[in-house]
């Protein structure tokens, strides 16, 4: 996991090919207005999600992993909690690997929590478990997916 501000992006550019073209729109578009919904810059490789949610409390949010895909989440209104948890702590399935949505749910808690604030973000590897969407009221965030390969 990596924690940071947009203004300190580039410095993660180089991990991914795809991550410049990411950051480089999230920099130039102010998505607080955007509508909710898939805004796509490269098909199924590089695509962001706007989300709208209610906050839920930390015992709700389940922990989940992903393995085609890495997410740059970040909120635009308001703060939001993450919990992250080593992938490959998690042994107890809660929900199966969907191939499609590129998700699995798992029992095991986040060992550790970060707040994020509009203008950060946080990247989740494959092998990083996560518990997002810890917030009070509502939520607005975007999802950055980012195919591995």
């Amino acid at each position: 996991m990596i924690l940071d501000t947009l203004g300190e992006a580039t410095l993660y550019e180089a991990l991914h090919p795809r991550f410049k073209q990411a950051f480089d729109y999230l920099k130039q578009h102010d998505l607080t207005q955007a509508p909710v919904g898939k805004i796509v810059l490269d098909g199924d490789n590089l695509f962001i999600s706007v989300a709208e949610m209610e906050g839920k409390e930390a015992e709700a949010a389940r922990t989940e992993t992903h393995k085609q895909y890495i997410d740059i989440q970040m909120p635009l209104s308001g703060s939001e909690t993450i919990g992250w948890i080593a992938t490959d702590a998690c042994k107890r399935v809660a929900k199966l690997y969907d191939t499609t949505k590129d998700i699995a749910f798992f029992e095991e808690r986040p060992t550790t929590y970060v707040t994020l604030q509009p203008g950060q973000f946080a990247i989740f590897f494959p092998q990083d478990g996560h518990a997002p969407g810890i917030a009070t009221g509502s939520l607005k965030k975007i999802i950055v997916k980012v195919k591995i390969a």
